[in-house]
């Protein structure tokens, strides 16, 4: 039996919603919570194993109310340096950050983390 923890994959939520033009800027807090919903519903598509997912929002979309499956983290500033910080905590353990941000793709891979796009929980109907 494998007790190692579950790989814990880290949203940047303002990242993922703006990576599609779909009029999110109308309702920043409407996009992060469709993002939300749709994380608790998928998951992280193509892993097979259990995951922890913590959706990272700023700005607007502060205060967005985690649900079953997904624990949402409103950034006091920076949604990228809560990010790092949340990576940094997590030392010794799996790190996923969806993100397309190069800077912070940088920094997180410093720490040790992977990376990878937004289309990783975007989905491909999402992908035009």
């Amino acid at each position: 039996m494998d007790d190692s923890p579950a790989l814990l994959v880290i949203v940047d939520g303002a990242n993922v919603v703006g990576s599609v033009p779909d009029g999110w800027w109308r309702d920043r807090r409407g996009a992060a919570e469709r993002l939300r919903d749709r994380l608790a519903a998928d998951g992280l598509p193509g892993h097979a194993g259990p995951v922890e997912i913590v959706l990272v929002v700023e700005g607007a979309a502060r205060g967005v109310e985690p649900v079953a499956g997904v624990r949402v983290e409103s950034a006091a500033g920076s949604g990228d340096d809560h990010i790092v910080g949340l990576v940094a905590r997590a030392d010794g353990r799996a790190r996923l950050v969806v993100t397309a941000d190069r800077a912070l793709r940088r920094r997180v891979t410093d720490l040790g983390a992977e990376v990878t796009g937004p289309r990783a929980v975007r989905g491909p109907a999402d992908a035009s």
